[in-house]
């Protein structure tokens, strides 16, 4: 496998969730146990970006390698896209985008990620599950994603998409989206390209920062990852959920 690096955006804020990335999950905060989950991968690097200094305090206690960023942005990705800069990558190196709040994302699904940019010409690469449940096909707080016969992404949505016009042709349209899960690997030059431009209306409408990617003709390879990853963690009953599944 080709060099890759691992950035994982960390801000403080969080609605549902105060002071999230610090918050103890057995015994170590969760960015602890994510940056654990990068540096289980084979990425070469695995740098925590904030703009929070009580994140990179709690980061460097651990060891981590912090790159401090501005607090003007919107997103994970304009915050990656901003270390790219400060740490002088070319446009050609692989980034993952490990999120701050995915701290049972298996490590081999982080080289799984990084392995797809490598192996075609996409822009982007993301990981995504077959459905489990109607309800969570249901659920606007579940990314759908449909993929094309190519393996590319043709929309994301918080919809059930596709919309089954006739009541019979429910497990059909459920079984043809996926769960999106909120990983990617791009490369610096594709991210520079990203936050250059301005957010497109279906990005805006759906709030998914993707959709400008795809807005903007960017191709985006889904693939179905090796073994399903644990949710990410959002609220209490998300954090309970974590720390069953690491004590195991």
């Amino acid at each position: 496998m080709s060099e890759f690096v691992i950035v994982i955006p960390s801000r403080y804020a969080s609605t549902r969730l105060p002071g999230k990335p610090l918050r103890e999950i057995n015994g170590k905060t969760m960015l602890e146990h994510v940056y654990q989950r990068g540096i289980e991968s084979a990425a070469s690097n695995v740098v925590i970006a904030t703009d929070d200094e009580r994140i990179a305090e709690a980061a460097e206690e651990f060891g981590a390698r912090v790159c401090m960023t501005g607090d003007q942005h919107r997103s994970g990705t304009e915050r990656i896209a901003e270390v790219c800069d400060l740490m002088d990558w070319p446009d050609n190196k692989i980034v993952v985008n490990l999120q701050g709040d995915e701290p049972t994302m298996p490590a081999m699904l982080i080289d799984q990620c990084a392995a797809v940019l490598q192996d075609n010409s996409a822009d982007i690469a993301t990981l995504a599950s077959p459905i489990a449940l109607q309800q969570d096909f249901e659920n606007p707080n579940v990314v759908k994603v449909v993929v094309a016969d190519n393996g590319n992404a043709l929309y994301f949505s918080r919809a059930a998409i596709p919309f089954a016009r006739v009541a019979d042709l429910q497990s059909k349209a459920r079984g043809a989206a996926l769960h999106h899960h909120g990983i990617y690997a791009y490369r610096c030059g594709v991210l520079r390209q990203l936050v250059a431009a301005e957010p497109a209306d279906i990005e805006v409408c759906e709030q998914l920062e993707q959709l400008r990617a795809l807005s903007l003709g960017m191709t985006i390879r889904v693939a179905i990852p090796s073994e399903r990853p644990g949710a990410g963690v959002d609220t209490e009953e998300d954090l309970a959920a974590a720390a069953t599944q690491l004590a195991h």
